[in-house]
């Protein structure tokens, strides 16, 4: 690729992540952040050539960091389209096609904590080598379940793999999984805690994995030097991951006061993860939900926040993450849409919620020394922003909200149409998130 020449935005509202106000300042940079305010005018005016941006009206932040997105998946509709129409060579290049469309949005990091085959190592690697445009990733392999099986229910098999996960049945096959993930490069290791069984008689998931097989995936990781995380939708193993040492918790819905004391204490970070309750509340009608299920979601929602924001108040940290893969929740559509429920629901303020989407996913992800913040000598993942987001979350999901987007100091073309895309033989028969898309798409020009 060519070389990226030096930048300086100018009149804008510098939100630099650090600390939680906005400032009108100027920002310089190429691969980096070069200097900001006034050292940023005097750096340019020794350049050569410097491309001048002026971003009157227009917030400018770093990147946005995705920390719950399934790049592999091409929202499916349901696990039987995810675990039986897919083919590897194919999915990793709709991963790449659909990388793009992230970026676009404004993402310039992203987590993808399990994916099929290992498609989203191939693409982590393919983005870092220069080969495709698409955020920087940290991934995990196959999540690790039991039999008992997740959220696919009766599609797990009693051992073996399938889709995105691969069953341990054993302490031994429990070490020897996260082995091999090790060996082929994971950034995470993954534990599915919580799942659904038929004639379930309790809210969101049951425990499918106890305190002593928790523990051993922990310490094993940790002896690899990985960090692991944990679906837990229940909470028992909330609590049971919190002291067993795992390093984030996505969801922890349905804490109570034991969970809720173990996530305090030993400060794990949690990803939500509402935003796929909270599309499907507000617009599952249109793909036909139940108004039953709508109203459960949306109950999910508001219940879960007064457990998730004494979790906040206590020390832990709450970054966003999107779920984005699925047909509900779209690739390039909901990114910033966590922001809102962390705004509308938990109570925090705008500026907290998108330090929660900047700096705080990054310093969990391990991507801290490099994004996140808008400083000196760190990555340029700089995006515009038409408008005031620290006044209002959801001028992110307006029409054309993301003027610019930088990564690496690189403008990505948010001009140019992505190729047509035209169906795919034996892949998916979904047309939810075509249906999801044209709602947001329909939001935004209002």
């Amino acid at each position: 690729m060519p070389a990226s020449p030096p930048y300086i935005i100018e009149n804008g509202k510098l939100f630099d992540s650090v600390c939680d106000t906005a400032r009108d300042a100027a920002i310089a940079f190429d691969h980096a952040v070069v200097a900001i305010g006034a050292e940023a005018e005097q750096w340019a005016a020794r350049q050569d050539h410097v491309v001048r941006i002026d971003a009157a009206g227009k917030t400018v932040m770093p990147g946005l960091i995705d920390a719950h997105c399934h790049i592999s998946f091409d929202e499916p509709m349901s696990n039987d389209e995810l675990f039986f129409h897919r083919r590897e060579g194919l999915a990793a290049i709709v991963a790449a096609h659909n990388a793009r469309k992230v970026l676009r949005a404004g993402v310039t990091t992203m987590f993808d904590a399990d994916t099929i085959f290992r498609v989203s190592l191939d693409l982590r690697d393919a983005i870092e080598g220069g080969l495709v445009e698409g955020p920087r990733m940290a991934c995990g392999g196959n999540a690790l379940f039991t039999s008992v099986g997740g959220t696919a229910g009766m599609l797990v098999p009693d051992e073996g793999a399938i889709g995105y996960l691969k069953v341990t049945r054993t302490r031994d096959e429990i070490v020897t999984e996260i082995r091999r993930q090790a060996k082929y490069g994971v950034d995470w290791i993954k534990i599915h805690a919580t799942g659904l069984i038929p004639r379930q008689k309790q809210a969101g998931e049951i425990q499918v994995w106890n305190y002593d097989e928790l523990k051993l995936a922990a310490d094993t990781a940790h002896e690899l030097g990985l960090p692991i995380v944990g679906h837990c939708r229940n909470a028992s193993s909330t609590r049971d991951c919190a002291l067993a040492g795992f390093d984030m918790i996505l969801h922890a819905t349905y804490m109570d006061d034991a969970a809720l004391k173990a996530v305090i204490d030993a400060r794990v970070p949690i990803v939500p993860t509402l935003t796929f309750q909270a599309v499907l509340a507000d617009h599952g009608a249109t793909v036909g939900a139940s108004a039953f299920l709508q109203d459960l979601f949306a109950r999910e929602v508001s219940e879960s926040s007064v457990m998730l924001r004494a979790a906040f108040d206590g020390g832990a940290p709450i970054l966003c993450g999107s779920e984005s893969g699925f047909s509900i929740t779209p690739y390039g559509e909901w990114h910033w849409r966590e922001m809102q429920v962390l705004v509308e629901n938990l109570g925090l303020t705008p500026a907290q919620a998108i330090a929660s989407a900047t700096r705080e996913s990054a310093r969990v992800l391990g991507f801290g020394d490099r994004t996140g913040t808008l400083e000196p000598g760190k990555a340029a993942d700089i995006i515009l922003v038409d408008g005031d987001p620290l006044a209002d979350v959801t001028v992110f999901g307006r029409e054309d909200a993301v003027t610019h987007v930088f990564k690496d100091g690189r403008a990505v073309d948010l001009a140019t149409p992505l190729p047509e895309r035209r169906p795919l033989p034996s892949w998916r028969v979904s047309q939810y998130s075509t249906v999801i898309a044209s709602r947001a798409a329909a939001m935004r020009n209002k």
